[in-house]
């Protein structure tokens, strides 16, 4: 495929290495040097674009993407706000979007874990969750996509509570405390925690580098092209 890759960071590259690979070519590199240069011609040499940028810039590169009908994989997170918003354009429009709060197969088989387990506390009341996660300082919004992604599911399963806080705002009884930590260049680690007066049972995903992200990214990318509707990682891995 020619693949074009919105956000040349350090998840771009790690992109870039993984694709070319997987024997992809990649059609063009859009930075923040270069982003006057983005135009729906430019747009429609790659059969895939993958969107890694900055969440004030996510929606409007995702829009370009769909108006120009290419298929966008996107993974920035921090604009969820805006996202139901490009599903709706999409869905009308007969585009193809696919969004993650991480594209990680580990972290994907990660969530499938904290739904079940989510799913048997619903009837343990006397277990109390908690979720905590670490990033590198260099990451903008807290807390995480992928946190936001583990409360969210918890919340969905969980009758007793109905919203998350994040420290260090008090907690009330119906919130899931959630805490965000920035410390030197930690790729990632999402840890989910069940307390009781008598135990304690945690889950953990711990990420080694940028790899199982960008190498995610790709596999999504072969599957998106050529389909169109909004989808998300479980879709690719059938899970």
């Amino acid at each position: 495929m020619q693949i074009g890759l919105l956000g040349y960071g350090k998840m771009g590259r790690a992109i870039e290495t993984i694709a070319q690979k997987h024997g992809h070519r990649i059609a063009w590199r859009i930075t923040r040097e270069n982003r006057q240069t983005l135009s729906p011609e430019l747009l429609c040499r790659a059969d895939v674009v993958i969107e890694f940028t900055r969440p004030d810039s996510a929606y409007a590169n995702v829009m370009a993407c769909l108006e120009a009908g290419v298929p966008v994989v996107c993974g920035t997170t921090g604009w969820l706000e805006q996202l139901a918003d490009a599903e709706t354009w999409c869905a009308q429009h007969k585009g193809a979007l696919l969004w993650a709060s991480n594209f990680s197969v580990g972290v994907n088989l990660f969530f499938a874990l904290n739904r079940f387990l989510a799913q048997l506390m619903d009837e343990r009341p006397e277990y109390r969750p908690d979720i905590t996660e670490i990033h590198h300082v260099h990451k903008l919004d807290a807390p995480s996509g992928t946190a936001r992604t583990l409360a969210q599911d918890i919340l969905a399963q969980l009758k007793r509570l109905d919203n998350w806080s994040l420290f260090p705002t008090p907690p009330g009884p119906g919130d899931l405390p959630i805490t965000a930590v920035r410390e030197g260049e930690v790729p990632g680690t999402h840890t989910v925690s069940w307390s009781s007066p008598v135990d304690e049972i945690t889950i953990e995903h711990r990420a080694h580098s940028r790899t199982g992200f960008a190498a995610g990214a790709v596999l999504a990318a072969e599957w998106l092209a050529g389909k169109t509707g909004v989808y998300r990682m479980e879709d690719v891995l059938g899970i």
